[in-house]
Order: structure tokens, then sequence, then C-alpha cells
């Protein structure tokens, strides 16, 4: 059987609200908490469990997606005019990149975590 990640534990100051976010600017369901976790299944094998907490490290969360989806997230991401970026150390200079010959760009949640999204 070849190793999958399940699910992972995503840090937030507000785990319906961050669940929320991501569940809207990634176009996914958000059914509500399940205890202390929102969870949000990002695919058949992938579930984001966002749990509350009062200090936490900021991550990189990074997710390849179809040239149609990245077109989708991206007009969602202007839609909702967050600053987005070219690179990690640029998630704010409103370009995206050309790398390998697919698309990508960098934005941040509510709680600072980085957001990577590419294609091919």
């Amino acid at each position: 059987m070849a190793i999958v990640l399940d699910h992972t534990i995503v840090p937030a100051h507000d785990n319906e609200a961050s669940a929320g976010f991501f569940a809207r600017i990634f176009g996914l369901p958000f059914e509500g908490s399940v205890s202390h976790f929102a969870p949000v299944r990002v695919n058949e094998t992938l579930v984001l469990d966002f749990d509350t907490r009062a200090t936490f490290d900021r991550h990189h969360y990074a997710f390849k997606v179809s040239g149609p989806e990245f077109d989708a997230i991206f007009q969602r991401v202007k839609d909702e005019d967050l600053r987005y970026g070219s690179g990690p150390r640029s998630p704010d200079d409103m370009a995206i990149n050309h790398r390998r010959g697919g698309r990508g760009f960098y934005f941040k949640d509510p709680n600072g975590h980085l957001l990577e999204v590419l294609t091919g």
C-alpha cells in the first residue's frame, strides 16, 4: 500500500472561521465542527482539521490543482481582494509565476499561513 497523508491539523485563531475561509477560497464544502476540529475534506484522501489555538507557528501549505481549478481559485482570491504573489518571499507582489511550464501563486490566510496554489 502506498503511504497517503490522511489528515493534518491546521492551527487557527478561530477554527470555524478559518475552515470556512479555506473552503470558500478553494471551492470546497465545510459542514461545521466535529468535536473541537473544523474539518475540510480537500480530496478523497486528505482532510485539513482546523483547530483553535491561542498561539502557533505559521505554516506553508501547497496545493497542486488543474488549470480550471487554478483559474477558479485565483478568481475567488481576487474577488475577496486578497493580496497574492509570485513567490514565498514575495507573497504580495500581485503577480503569478510560471515555473516549470505551469502557473502558481501564494497568499496568506487570516492566520498568516502561507498558501500556495500551483499547476502542472
